[in-house]
C-alpha cells in the first residue's frame, strides 16, 4: 500500500523534523511506501489535492492536531480513501475520540494495521466540514483570541480562557432541530459530533461519532470552574448548567453577530448557522479490539 503522510510542522511541539525519521524507520521493514507532504500554511488544500491526484495513495495520514485532521479528512472524503491520524497537535480531540495512542510507534501501527470504522461528519452552512466540535459564543471567542496572539498549547489556551472569562457575554439564540424550535439565552452553543474537547473536558457525555446523529449543547450558566474544565479536568460540565438536544439537522439564529469556530479553527462572526449530518461518510483507522 501507498501511504501519504500530511505533516503540519507547527502542530504541537513536534513537526516534520521529529516525525519524518520515525515514519521512515517504521516503514523500512514493511512492504509499503510512505510519502510525506509538509504543510506550509499557504495553499495547503490545493497542494494536498494535487498530491493525492498525482500519487494515488491508498491511505491518507494526518500528522497534527484537529485542524490538520480536518484538512486531510476533506481530501480523504473527496478521494474515497480511509484516514489515519498521528496525534501531534496541541489539542488532539478527534484522536482522543477514536482512542488513538499518543505514542508515535503505536499510532503508526494503527495507521498500518488498524481496522476501519465509518464515522459521521457534519456540514456547516452547506460546505464547511466538521468532524469533532464546533461552537458559537464563549469558546469560539477564546479560539479567536488565542489564534490572533499566536498562543499555542494548553498554556496559551489557558491565557485566552482567562481573557474570555473576564469578557464573557450571553447570546440570544433561536434553535431549530428536527423535533422543534426553542429560544435560549446562553454563553455558548456547541454542535457536537463528538464527546470531548481536545483538552479533555466532556461537553457531550452521550455523544457517538458513528450513530448518525449529533448533539446541540447549550451552556446556559457559567462560573469560572466550568470554563476551567475545558483545559484541565476530564469531567463533564455541570448538567444543571447544560441542555442537550439530539438531532440530524439544526439551524441557529442569533440576535447579534457572535464568534464561530469549527474544529478549533476560528471562522469569524455570524448570526446564522445551519448544520446537517452525513452518517458514516468517513472511513478512519482505529485500534483493533
Amino acid at each position: 500500500m501507498r501511504f501519504l503522510f500530511v505533516v503540519n510542522p507547527v502542530a504541537g511541539s513536534s513537526g516534520k523534523a521529529a516525525w519524518e525519521p520515525t515514519i521512515r524507520a517504521y516503514f523500512a521493514a514493511l512492504p509499503h511506501t510512505a510519502e510525506l507532504l509538509t504543510l506550509t500554511g499557504h495553499g495547503d488544500e490545493a497542494a494536498l489535492r494535487a498530491r493525492v491526484a498525482a500519487s494515488h495513495p491508498d491511505r491518507l495520514v494526518a500528522v497534527g492536531g484537529d485542524g490538520t485532521v480536518k484538512l486531510v479528512a476533506a481530501a480523504a472524503l473527496a478521494a474515497n480513501r480511509p484516514l489515519a491520524v498521528l496525534p501531534a497537535g496541541s489539542a488532539n480531540g478527534m484522536a482522543r475520540e477514536l482512542a488513538l495512542p499518543a505514542d508515535p510507534t503505536q499510532a503508526l501501527a494503527v495507521a498500518v494495521h488498524g481496522t476501519e470504522k465509518s464515522v459521521d461528519v457534519l456540514y456547516l452552512n452547506g460546505t464547511d466540514l466538521c468532524l469533532h466540535l464546533s461552537d458559537i459564543g464563549l469558546n469560539a471567542q477564546l479560539v479567536r483570541h488565542a489564534h490572533a496572539r499566536h498562543w499555542r498549547g494548553l498554556l496559551g489556551y489557558a491565557r485566552a480562557a482567562f481573557w474570555s472569562l473576564l469578557r464573557r457575554r450571553r447570546l440570544h439564540v433561536r434553535i431549530r432541530t428536527d423535533t422543534g424550535e426553542v429560544e435560549r439565552t446562553a454563553f455558548m452553543v456547541v454542535l457536537a459530533n463528538a464527546r470531548v474537547y481536545g483538552t479533555g473536558a466532556t461537553i457531550n457525555p452521550n455523544g457517538d461519532v458513528a450513530d448518525g446523529r449529533f448533539e446541540v449543547v447549550v451552556l446556559r450558566r457559567l462560573v469560572g470552574r466550568e470554563l476551567l474544565k475545558m483545559f484541565w479536568r476530564f469531567r463533564p460540565f455541570d448538567p444543571a448548567a447544560v441542555e442537550i438536544f439530539s438531532t440530524t439537522a439544526v439551524t441557529l439564529d442569533t440576535r447579534h453577530r457572535v464568534a464561530f469556530q469549527v474544529d478549533g479553527e476560528y471562522r469569524g462572526q455570524l448570526t446564522h448557522v445551519e448544520a446537517t449530518i452525513r452518517a458514516g461518510a468517513l472511513r478512519v483507522l482505529v485500534p483493533r479490539s
